[in-house]
């Protein structure tokens, strides 16, 4: 578990201050703990943040105590895209939670290399629900089993740990390979919004949250 060191932050300290030394001003609550302002270095939080991701549990210290806590909402300047505010949860960690949790997909696709077909992604994040300690990282889909035009990778096929469960619909889709020449087709259907298919090559545009 990564571990994060931070600051009990005073009132009379305003954000703008913090940030001109380097710190980033957080906040820190959860279900069984009062609401927490302190601070943290913001060269050490992206550090962890990009091992630890919003999935992953992460050690926070804090005057002498450790908190097992998830990275709950990051707020970033829509211009530098440097990172304003953090929000922490700390879980009880003897309750299931539910989180989503980040798609990453490996191999290559025969029906791609072979066939000339065109790799459509539905999803890039899935929710599960676990306890805090068992929440993945992460969830591997391998496309190497898409062979055909009519193979199909759904939810169901997915592969997580005992005591990880999923909550969308097993059967829904997760990746497939369509036919050259079909891709604007597929693309038309209509979908949620974040659900909305992605063509490999093709990269998602970032969702940048509102100044703090």
């Amino acid at each position: 578990m990564e571990i994060l060191q931070s600051e009990k932050r005073e009132a009379s300290l305003k954000p703008k201050a913090l940030r001109k030394q380097g710190l980033i001003p957080v906040v820190l609550y959860g279900p069984t703990i009062e609401s927490v302002s302190l601070s943290l270095k913001g060269k050490d939080f992206e550090q962890v943040f990009r091992k630890a991701g919003e999935s992953s549990l992460i050690t926070l210290e804090r005057n002498g105590e450790t908190s097992p806590v998830l990275v709950h909402e990051v707020q970033r300047d829509h211009l530098s895209g440097s990172i304003l505010h953090v929000d922490f949860y700390q879980p009880a960690l003897d309750r299931e939670i539910d989180v989503a949790i980040p798609l990453v997909f490996e191999g290559e696709a025969p029906a791609v290399n072979e066939l000339g077909g065109t790799l459509m992604k539905n999803m890039y994040e899935v929710e599960v629900r676990a306890l805090p300690q068992n929440l993945p990282h992460e969830i591997t889909v391998s496309v190497e089993r898409l062979a055909t035009f009519e193979d199909s990778i759904a939810l169901k096929d997915l592969k997580v740990a005992e005591g990880v469960r999923f909550l969308g619909d097993p059967e829904e889709t997760v990746v497939h390979v369509v036919p050259p020449g079909n891709v604007e087709e597929e693309l038309a259907q209509p979908v949620g919004e974040e659900q909305m298919p992605e063509v490999e090559g093709e990269k998602k545009e970032e969702q940048v949250p509102p100044e703090e």
